[in-house]
Protein backbone atom coordinates (compact mmCIF):
# COMPACT_ATOMS: atom_id res chain seq x y z
CA UNK A 1 0.00 0.00 0.00
CA UNK A 2 1.28 3.46 -0.90
CA UNK A 3 1.40 6.03 1.95
CA UNK A 4 1.02 9.78 1.44
CA UNK A 5 0.95 12.54 4.06
CA UNK A 6 -0.90 15.89 3.99
CA UNK A 7 -2.19 18.30 6.61
CA UNK A 8 -5.80 17.72 5.44
CA UNK A 9 -7.52 15.32 3.07
CA UNK A 10 -10.67 16.52 1.25
CA UNK A 11 -12.84 13.81 -0.27
CA UNK A 12 -14.72 15.30 -3.21
CA UNK A 13 -14.08 17.87 -5.95
CA UNK A 14 -17.45 19.62 -6.23
CA UNK A 15 -18.08 23.08 -4.86
CA UNK A 16 -18.10 21.84 -1.25
CA UNK A 17 -14.73 20.10 -1.57
CA UNK A 18 -13.14 22.88 -3.62
CA UNK A 19 -14.40 25.58 -1.24
CA UNK A 20 -12.82 23.63 1.62
CA UNK A 21 -9.63 23.14 -0.39
CA UNK A 22 -9.45 26.82 -1.31
CA UNK A 23 -9.88 27.94 2.29
CA UNK A 24 -7.22 25.45 3.43
CA UNK A 25 -4.85 26.69 0.73
CA UNK A 26 -5.43 30.28 1.83
CA UNK A 27 -4.35 29.19 5.29
CA UNK A 28 -1.25 27.50 3.88
CA UNK A 29 -2.15 23.91 4.70
CA UNK A 30 -1.05 21.05 2.47
CA UNK A 31 -4.11 19.37 1.00
CA UNK A 32 -4.99 16.24 -0.94
CA UNK A 33 -8.29 16.47 -2.83
CA UNK A 34 -9.58 13.04 -3.81
CA UNK A 35 -11.77 13.02 -6.92
CA UNK A 36 -13.42 9.73 -7.84
CA UNK A 37 -13.97 10.81 -11.45
CA UNK A 38 -11.31 11.20 -14.13
CA UNK A 39 -10.11 14.75 -14.68
CA UNK A 40 -12.36 15.38 -17.68
CA UNK A 41 -15.46 14.54 -15.61
CA UNK A 42 -14.40 16.19 -12.35
CA UNK A 43 -16.75 18.26 -10.24
CA UNK A 44 -19.54 15.95 -9.09
CA UNK A 45 -23.05 17.36 -9.39
CA UNK A 46 -21.65 20.91 -9.34
CA UNK A 47 -20.52 20.35 -12.92
CA UNK A 48 -24.19 20.21 -13.98
CA UNK A 49 -25.61 23.12 -11.96
CA UNK A 50 -26.66 26.61 -12.98
CA UNK A 51 -27.90 28.69 -10.03
CA UNK A 52 -26.78 29.99 -6.65
CA UNK A 53 -29.30 31.50 -4.21
CA UNK A 54 -28.08 34.53 -2.26
CA UNK A 55 -29.52 37.26 -0.03
CA UNK A 56 -28.98 40.05 -2.56
CA UNK A 57 -29.93 42.75 -0.06
CA UNK A 58 -26.83 41.83 1.97
CA UNK A 59 -24.31 41.80 -0.91
CA UNK A 60 -21.71 44.56 -0.67
CA UNK A 61 -20.72 44.48 -4.33
CA UNK A 62 -21.68 46.90 -7.09
CA UNK A 63 -23.78 44.48 -9.13
CA UNK A 64 -27.37 44.40 -10.33
CA UNK A 65 -29.65 41.52 -9.32
CA UNK A 66 -33.06 40.48 -10.53
CA UNK A 67 -34.39 40.78 -6.94
CA UNK A 68 -32.65 43.54 -4.96
CA UNK A 69 -34.39 43.22 -1.61
CA UNK A 70 -34.05 39.49 -0.89
CA UNK A 71 -32.60 39.26 2.63
CA UNK A 72 -30.97 36.54 4.73
CA UNK A 73 -34.20 36.50 6.73
CA UNK A 74 -36.21 35.87 3.54
CA UNK A 75 -33.80 33.08 2.63
CA UNK A 76 -34.16 31.50 6.08
CA UNK A 77 -37.96 31.69 5.89
CA UNK A 78 -38.03 30.07 2.44
CA UNK A 79 -35.98 27.06 3.59
CA UNK A 80 -38.07 26.58 6.73
CA UNK A 81 -41.33 26.98 4.81
CA UNK A 82 -40.67 24.44 2.07
CA UNK A 83 -39.29 21.88 4.55
CA UNK A 84 -42.34 22.20 6.83
CA UNK A 85 -40.06 23.58 9.61
CA UNK A 86 -38.15 20.28 9.74
CA UNK A 87 -34.81 21.77 8.65
CA UNK A 88 -32.25 22.17 11.44
CA UNK A 89 -32.57 25.88 12.33
CA UNK A 90 -28.94 26.13 13.42
CA UNK A 91 -27.66 24.79 10.11
CA UNK A 92 -30.08 26.95 8.14
CA UNK A 93 -28.89 30.00 10.09
CA UNK A 94 -25.32 29.31 9.00
CA UNK A 95 -26.30 28.88 5.34
CA UNK A 96 -28.41 32.02 5.16
CA UNK A 97 -26.20 34.09 7.43
CA UNK A 98 -22.96 33.27 5.60
CA UNK A 99 -24.29 33.12 2.03
CA UNK A 100 -23.52 36.75 1.19
CA UNK A 101 -19.96 36.63 2.54
CA UNK A 102 -19.33 33.33 0.78
CA UNK A 103 -20.61 34.73 -2.52
CA UNK A 104 -18.34 37.76 -2.18
CA UNK A 105 -15.38 35.52 -1.31
CA UNK A 106 -15.95 33.31 -4.36
CA UNK A 107 -16.32 36.40 -6.55
CA UNK A 108 -13.02 37.81 -5.26
CA UNK A 109 -11.39 34.45 -6.04
CA UNK A 110 -12.41 34.66 -9.67
CA UNK A 111 -15.71 32.79 -9.92
CA UNK A 112 -17.84 34.33 -12.67
CA UNK A 113 -21.60 34.82 -12.51
CA UNK A 114 -24.32 35.85 -14.90
CA UNK A 115 -26.41 38.70 -13.53
CA UNK A 116 -29.48 38.37 -15.69
CA UNK A 117 -33.20 38.46 -15.17
CA UNK A 118 -34.44 34.88 -14.79
CA UNK A 119 -37.55 33.24 -16.13
CA UNK A 120 -40.87 34.59 -14.76
CA UNK A 121 -41.82 33.32 -11.34
CA UNK A 122 -38.49 33.73 -9.52
CA UNK A 123 -38.92 35.80 -6.37
CA UNK A 124 -35.62 34.98 -4.64
CA UNK A 125 -32.17 36.45 -5.15
CA UNK A 126 -30.15 34.24 -7.48
CA UNK A 127 -27.20 34.36 -9.81
CA UNK A 128 -26.59 32.04 -12.73
CA UNK A 129 -23.45 30.15 -13.63
CA UNK A 130 -21.88 27.44 -15.73
CA UNK A 131 -21.11 24.55 -13.39
CA UNK A 132 -18.17 23.13 -15.34
CA UNK A 133 -16.68 26.60 -15.68
CA UNK A 134 -17.07 27.16 -11.93
CA UNK A 135 -15.08 23.98 -11.22
CA UNK A 136 -12.27 25.17 -13.49
CA UNK A 137 -12.24 28.60 -11.85
CA UNK A 138 -12.07 27.15 -8.34
CA UNK A 139 -9.23 24.79 -9.31
CA UNK A 140 -7.36 27.77 -10.79
CA UNK A 141 -7.95 29.79 -7.62
CA UNK A 142 -6.53 26.97 -5.50
CA UNK A 143 -3.48 26.67 -7.78
CA UNK A 144 -2.80 30.40 -7.32
CA UNK A 145 -2.29 29.93 -3.58
CA UNK A 146 1.24 29.11 -2.31
CA UNK A 147 0.19 25.99 -0.40
CA UNK A 148 0.68 22.44 -1.70
CA UNK A 149 -2.66 21.19 -2.99
CA UNK A 150 -2.73 17.99 -5.03
CA UNK A 151 -5.87 16.78 -6.79
CA UNK A 152 -5.81 13.00 -7.17
CA UNK A 153 -8.13 11.83 -9.95
CA UNK A 154 -9.68 8.37 -10.16
CA UNK A 155 -9.23 8.37 -6.39
CA UNK A 156 -12.01 6.40 -4.70
CA UNK A 157 -12.10 6.78 -0.90
CA UNK A 158 -13.23 3.57 0.76
CA UNK A 159 -12.33 3.79 4.48
CA UNK A 160 -11.71 6.42 7.11
CA UNK A 161 -8.88 5.85 9.58
CA UNK A 162 -9.94 6.43 13.17
CA UNK A 163 -7.24 6.25 15.84
CA UNK A 164 -7.44 4.89 19.37
CA UNK A 165 -8.22 8.36 20.77
CA UNK A 166 -11.28 8.56 18.50
CA UNK A 167 -9.94 11.11 16.02
CA UNK A 168 -10.02 10.62 12.26
CA UNK A 169 -6.46 10.68 10.94
CA UNK A 170 -6.72 9.63 7.33
CA UNK A 171 -8.41 7.95 4.39
CA UNK A 172 -7.73 4.65 2.64
CA UNK A 173 -8.79 4.24 -0.96
CA UNK A 174 -7.72 3.38 -4.47
CA UNK A 175 -5.94 5.78 -6.82
CA UNK A 176 -5.95 4.45 -10.37
CA UNK A 177 -6.58 1.03 -8.86
CA UNK A 178 -3.65 1.21 -6.41
CA UNK A 179 -4.51 0.92 -2.73
CA UNK A 180 -3.34 4.14 -1.09
CA UNK A 181 -3.40 5.52 2.44
CA UNK A 182 -3.61 9.28 2.98
CA UNK A 183 -2.58 10.30 6.49
CA UNK A 184 -3.64 13.73 7.77
CA UNK A 185 -4.54 15.84 10.78
CA UNK A 186 -8.13 16.19 9.56
CA UNK A 187 -10.47 14.96 6.85
CA UNK A 188 -13.30 16.81 5.07
CA UNK A 189 -16.05 14.62 3.60
CA UNK A 190 -17.51 16.38 0.55
CA UNK A 191 -18.12 13.49 -1.81
CA UNK A 192 -21.76 14.19 -2.60
CA UNK A 193 -24.81 12.00 -2.16
CA UNK A 194 -25.91 8.47 -3.05
CA UNK A 195 -28.54 9.31 -5.66
CA UNK A 196 -26.54 8.07 -8.66
CA UNK A 197 -26.60 4.50 -7.35
CA UNK A 198 -29.42 2.38 -8.81
CA UNK A 199 -29.21 0.06 -5.82
CA UNK A 200 -29.48 2.88 -3.27
CA UNK A 201 -32.32 4.60 -5.14
CA UNK A 202 -34.23 1.34 -5.04
CA UNK A 203 -33.32 0.79 -1.38
CA UNK A 204 -34.35 4.24 -0.16
CA UNK A 205 -37.11 5.29 -2.59
CA UNK A 206 -38.68 2.02 -3.66
CA UNK A 207 -39.11 -0.31 -6.65
CA UNK A 208 -38.71 1.38 -10.01
CA UNK A 209 -36.47 4.19 -8.81
CA UNK A 210 -33.43 2.38 -10.14
CA UNK A 211 -34.72 3.49 -13.56
CA UNK A 212 -34.93 7.19 -12.70
CA UNK A 213 -32.78 9.45 -14.87
CA UNK A 214 -29.83 11.07 -13.07
CA UNK A 215 -29.32 14.72 -13.92
CA UNK A 216 -25.81 14.98 -12.46
CA UNK A 217 -22.63 12.98 -12.03
CA UNK A 218 -22.62 9.19 -12.38
CA UNK A 219 -20.00 8.99 -9.62
CA UNK A 220 -22.13 10.05 -6.64
CA UNK A 221 -22.92 6.55 -5.41
CA UNK A 222 -22.59 6.95 -1.65
CA UNK A 223 -19.78 4.60 -0.64
CA UNK A 224 -17.99 7.32 1.34
CA UNK A 225 -21.15 7.96 3.35
CA UNK A 226 -21.26 4.28 4.26
CA UNK A 227 -17.56 4.42 5.17
CA UNK A 228 -18.16 7.41 7.46
CA UNK A 229 -21.03 5.67 9.19
CA UNK A 230 -18.88 2.54 9.54
CA UNK A 231 -16.51 4.54 11.80
CA UNK A 232 -19.40 5.91 13.85
CA UNK A 233 -20.86 8.89 11.98
CA UNK A 234 -24.55 9.51 12.62
CA UNK A 235 -26.96 9.48 9.69
CA UNK A 236 -29.22 12.51 9.39
CA UNK A 237 -31.90 13.89 7.11
CA UNK A 238 -34.61 12.41 4.90
CA UNK A 239 -32.90 9.38 3.38
CA UNK A 240 -36.13 8.36 1.65
CA UNK A 241 -36.53 11.62 -0.26
CA UNK A 242 -34.58 13.74 -2.71
CA UNK A 243 -34.56 16.68 -5.06
CA UNK A 244 -36.29 15.15 -8.10
CA UNK A 245 -36.88 17.82 -10.70
CA UNK A 246 -39.38 17.97 -13.57
CA UNK A 247 -37.31 17.22 -16.67
CA UNK A 248 -37.85 16.41 -20.33
CA UNK A 249 -38.86 12.76 -20.68
CA UNK A 250 -36.28 12.42 -23.44
CA UNK A 251 -33.37 13.43 -21.21
CA UNK A 252 -30.28 11.20 -21.12
CA UNK A 253 -30.24 8.46 -18.48
CA UNK A 254 -27.30 10.09 -16.68
CA UNK A 255 -25.42 13.41 -16.71
CA UNK A 256 -28.12 15.16 -18.71
CA UNK A 257 -27.63 18.38 -16.76
CA UNK A 258 -30.13 21.17 -17.33
CA UNK A 259 -33.06 19.60 -19.19
CA UNK A 260 -35.82 21.08 -17.03
CA UNK A 261 -39.14 22.33 -18.30
CA UNK A 262 -40.26 25.39 -16.34
CA UNK A 263 -43.59 27.17 -16.58
CA UNK A 264 -45.70 24.07 -15.87
CA UNK A 265 -47.44 26.12 -13.19
CA UNK A 266 -49.20 28.19 -15.87
CA UNK A 267 -50.91 25.16 -17.45
CA UNK A 268 -51.97 21.69 -16.29
CA UNK A 269 -50.09 18.43 -15.84
CA UNK A 270 -51.85 15.25 -17.02
CA UNK A 271 -50.86 11.62 -16.59
CA UNK A 272 -51.51 8.71 -18.99
CA UNK A 273 -54.91 8.20 -17.37
CA UNK A 274 -55.79 11.70 -18.55
CA UNK A 275 -55.99 13.06 -14.99
CA UNK A 276 -54.44 15.92 -13.06
CA UNK A 277 -52.70 14.88 -9.84
CA UNK A 278 -51.00 18.01 -8.41
CA UNK A 279 -51.93 21.62 -7.70
CA UNK A 280 -49.74 23.09 -10.42
CA UNK A 281 -50.11 26.59 -8.96
CA UNK A 282 -49.41 25.66 -5.34
CA UNK A 283 -46.39 27.98 -5.13
CA UNK A 284 -43.64 29.56 -7.21
CA UNK A 285 -41.78 27.16 -9.49
CA UNK A 286 -38.62 27.31 -7.36
CA UNK A 287 -40.63 25.89 -4.45
CA UNK A 288 -42.42 23.05 -6.25
CA UNK A 289 -40.33 21.70 -9.13
CA UNK A 290 -38.12 19.54 -6.88
CA UNK A 291 -41.06 17.69 -5.30
CA UNK A 292 -43.38 17.51 -8.32
CA UNK A 293 -40.73 15.52 -10.16
CA UNK A 294 -41.25 12.66 -7.72
CA UNK A 295 -45.03 12.84 -8.10
CA UNK A 296 -44.60 12.64 -11.87
CA UNK A 297 -42.22 9.69 -11.65
CA UNK A 298 -44.82 7.81 -9.60
CA UNK A 299 -47.39 8.09 -12.40
CA UNK A 300 -47.97 5.30 -14.95
CA UNK A 301 -44.85 4.74 -17.08
CA UNK A 302 -43.00 7.33 -14.92
CA UNK A 303 -44.30 9.99 -17.29
CA UNK A 304 -46.69 12.94 -17.44
CA UNK A 305 -47.50 15.81 -19.80
CA UNK A 306 -47.47 19.58 -19.31
CA UNK A 307 -50.25 21.15 -21.39
CA UNK A 308 -50.56 24.89 -22.12
CA UNK A 309 -52.35 27.03 -24.68
CA UNK A 310 -51.15 29.94 -26.80
CA UNK A 311 -51.79 32.56 -24.10
CA UNK A 312 -49.01 31.29 -21.78
CA UNK A 313 -46.73 29.23 -24.03
CA UNK A 314 -44.17 32.06 -24.12
CA UNK A 315 -43.85 31.77 -20.32
CA UNK A 316 -42.69 28.16 -20.60
CA UNK A 317 -38.93 27.55 -20.61
CA UNK A 318 -38.21 24.29 -22.42
CA UNK A 319 -34.58 23.19 -21.92
CA UNK A 320 -34.90 19.54 -22.89
CA UNK A 321 -33.67 17.68 -25.96
CA UNK A 322 -37.08 16.75 -27.40
CA UNK A 323 -39.38 19.04 -29.34
CA UNK A 324 -42.71 20.28 -27.93
CA UNK A 325 -45.83 18.82 -29.54
CA UNK A 326 -48.64 21.08 -30.80
CA UNK A 327 -52.23 20.58 -31.98
CA UNK A 328 -55.37 22.60 -32.60
CA UNK A 329 -57.49 20.73 -30.02
CA UNK A 330 -56.94 19.03 -26.67
CA UNK A 331 -58.11 15.74 -28.15
CA UNK A 332 -55.64 15.93 -31.01
CA UNK A 333 -52.85 16.94 -28.65
CA UNK A 334 -53.61 14.04 -26.29
CA UNK A 335 -53.43 11.63 -29.21
CA UNK A 336 -50.16 13.10 -30.46
CA UNK A 337 -48.71 12.84 -26.93
CA UNK A 338 -49.76 9.15 -26.80
CA UNK A 339 -51.81 9.69 -23.63
CA UNK A 340 -53.59 6.37 -23.07
CA UNK A 341 -56.98 7.70 -21.97
CA UNK A 342 -57.65 10.46 -24.48
CA UNK A 343 -61.35 10.83 -23.60
CA UNK A 344 -60.52 11.30 -19.92
CA UNK A 345 -57.87 13.90 -20.79
CA UNK A 346 -60.46 15.90 -22.75
CA UNK A 347 -62.93 15.65 -19.84
CA UNK A 348 -60.28 16.71 -17.32
CA UNK A 349 -59.33 19.83 -19.26
CA UNK A 350 -63.01 20.70 -19.80
CA UNK A 351 -63.73 20.40 -16.07
CA UNK A 352 -60.67 22.49 -15.27
CA UNK A 353 -61.69 25.17 -17.77
CA UNK A 354 -65.16 25.34 -16.26
CA UNK A 355 -63.65 25.89 -12.80
CA UNK A 356 -61.52 28.82 -13.98
CA UNK A 357 -62.69 32.40 -13.51
CA UNK A 358 -63.41 34.00 -16.93
CA UNK A 359 -61.84 37.21 -15.62
CA UNK A 360 -58.58 35.47 -14.61
CA UNK A 361 -56.61 36.54 -17.73
CA UNK A 362 -56.97 40.18 -16.70
CA UNK A 363 -55.26 39.41 -13.35
CA UNK A 364 -52.68 36.96 -14.65
CA UNK A 365 -49.16 37.73 -13.47
CA UNK A 366 -46.46 35.09 -14.03
CA UNK A 367 -44.04 36.89 -11.71
CA UNK A 368 -45.98 36.42 -8.49
CA UNK A 369 -48.65 34.28 -6.84
CA UNK A 370 -51.54 35.96 -8.64
CA UNK A 371 -54.44 34.38 -6.69
CA UNK A 372 -56.21 33.14 -9.81
CA UNK A 373 -57.63 29.96 -8.31
CA UNK A 374 -59.75 27.11 -9.65
CA UNK A 375 -61.32 25.61 -6.54
CA UNK A 376 -64.24 23.57 -7.91
CA UNK A 377 -61.97 20.92 -9.39
CA UNK A 378 -59.93 18.10 -7.86
CA UNK A 379 -57.15 18.80 -7.21
CA UNK A 380 -57.74 22.56 -7.04
CA UNK A 381 -55.28 24.99 -8.59
CA UNK A 382 -54.21 27.82 -6.28
CA UNK A 383 -52.65 30.31 -8.72
CA UNK A 384 -52.38 30.99 -12.47
CA UNK A 385 -55.62 29.09 -13.15
CA UNK A 386 -56.35 30.17 -16.72
CA UNK A 387 -58.69 28.24 -18.97
CA UNK A 388 -56.94 26.31 -21.75
CA UNK A 389 -59.10 27.56 -24.59
CA UNK A 390 -56.83 29.40 -27.01
CA UNK A 391 -55.29 27.08 -29.63
CA UNK A 392 -52.79 25.99 -30.66
CA UNK A 393 -52.18 23.80 -27.63
CA UNK A 394 -48.68 22.65 -26.69
CA UNK A 395 -47.63 19.55 -24.77
CA UNK A 396 -44.33 18.54 -23.16
CA UNK A 397 -43.68 14.93 -22.06
CA UNK A 398 -41.90 15.04 -18.70
CA UNK A 399 -40.53 12.72 -16.03
CA UNK A 400 -38.80 13.06 -12.67
CA UNK A 401 -35.01 13.45 -12.63
CA UNK A 402 -32.70 12.64 -9.71
CA UNK A 403 -30.77 15.74 -8.66
CA UNK A 404 -29.47 14.86 -5.20
CA UNK A 405 -30.55 12.88 -2.15
CA UNK A 406 -31.55 14.48 1.15
CA UNK A 407 -29.83 12.01 3.50
CA UNK A 408 -26.26 12.31 4.78
CA UNK A 409 -24.16 12.50 7.92
CA UNK A 410 -25.04 14.75 10.86
CA UNK A 411 -22.95 17.88 11.38
CA UNK A 412 -22.74 20.80 13.80
CA UNK A 413 -22.90 24.43 12.65
CA UNK A 414 -19.07 24.21 12.55
CA UNK A 415 -19.29 21.36 10.00
CA UNK A 416 -18.05 18.84 12.59
CA UNK A 417 -19.39 15.31 12.03
CA UNK A 418 -21.35 13.86 14.94
CA UNK A 419 -21.36 10.23 16.02
CA UNK A 420 -24.44 8.25 17.02
CA UNK A 421 -24.24 9.64 20.57
CA UNK A 422 -24.29 13.20 19.18
CA UNK A 423 -20.65 13.64 20.12
CA UNK A 424 -18.23 15.33 17.72
CA UNK A 425 -15.83 12.96 15.95
CA UNK A 426 -12.47 14.78 16.23
CA UNK A 427 -10.83 15.53 12.91
CA UNK A 428 -13.83 14.72 10.69
CA UNK A 429 -15.79 17.43 8.92
CA UNK A 430 -18.42 17.33 6.19
CA UNK A 431 -20.12 19.67 3.73
CA UNK A 432 -22.44 19.65 0.74
CA UNK A 433 -24.70 16.77 -0.24
CA UNK A 434 -22.78 14.40 2.04
CA UNK A 435 -24.64 16.02 4.94
CA UNK A 436 -28.25 15.82 6.07
CA UNK A 437 -30.49 18.00 8.16
CA UNK A 438 -31.34 20.90 5.84
CA UNK A 439 -33.66 19.55 3.12
CA UNK A 440 -36.86 17.63 3.84
CA UNK A 441 -39.78 16.84 1.53
CA UNK A 442 -39.02 19.77 -0.74
CA UNK A 443 -36.30 22.14 -1.85
CA UNK A 444 -36.00 25.89 -2.57
CA UNK A 445 -34.24 26.25 -5.92
CA UNK A 446 -30.59 27.29 -5.92
CA UNK A 447 -30.01 26.52 -2.24
CA UNK A 448 -27.95 23.33 -2.55
CA UNK A 449 -24.97 24.99 -4.21
CA UNK A 450 -25.05 27.82 -1.68
CA UNK A 451 -25.20 25.47 1.31
CA UNK A 452 -22.32 23.41 -0.09
CA UNK A 453 -20.12 26.47 -0.61
CA UNK A 454 -20.90 27.89 2.83
CA UNK A 455 -20.20 24.69 4.74
CA UNK A 456 -17.22 23.85 2.51
CA UNK A 457 -15.64 27.11 3.56
CA UNK A 458 -16.53 26.51 7.21
CA UNK A 459 -15.14 22.96 7.08
CA UNK A 460 -11.92 24.22 5.52
CA UNK A 461 -11.46 26.75 8.30
CA UNK A 462 -12.10 24.23 11.07
CA UNK A 463 -9.85 21.60 9.46
CA UNK A 464 -7.11 24.22 9.13
CA UNK A 465 -7.39 24.83 12.85
CA UNK A 466 -6.87 21.12 13.49
CA UNK A 467 -3.80 21.06 11.27
CA UNK A 468 -2.35 24.07 13.10
CA UNK A 469 -2.82 22.38 16.44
Amino acid sequence: MEHLRYDVVVVGCGIAGLAAGLRLAERNRSVAILEKAPKERRGGHTRFTESFRIPTADIDLDVEFNVDDYTASNFYSDIMKVTDLRADPDLVSVVTGEAAATFEWLTEKGVSWEFQAPHPGYTAGRVWLDGAEMIDELVEAIAAEPATVDIHYRAEARDFVRSDDGSVTGVIGFVDGTRTRFDADAVVLAAGDYGSSKEKRTRYYGPGYGNMKVRGSRYNTGETLEAAMAVGAKSEGEWGDAHMAIIDAGSPDVEGGITRIDGYQYGVILNHDGERFVDEGEDARAHTYAKFGRRIFEQPYHEAFIVVDSTVVDDVAHMGPTRPITADSIEALARRLDIENVDRAVETVAAYNEACDPAAPERYDPNRLDGNAAEMVDPPKSNWALALDEPPFTGYPVTGGMTFAFGGVAITPDAEVLDTTDTVIPGLYAAGNSTGGIFYRNYPGGTGLTAAAVFGRVAGDRAADDAAE
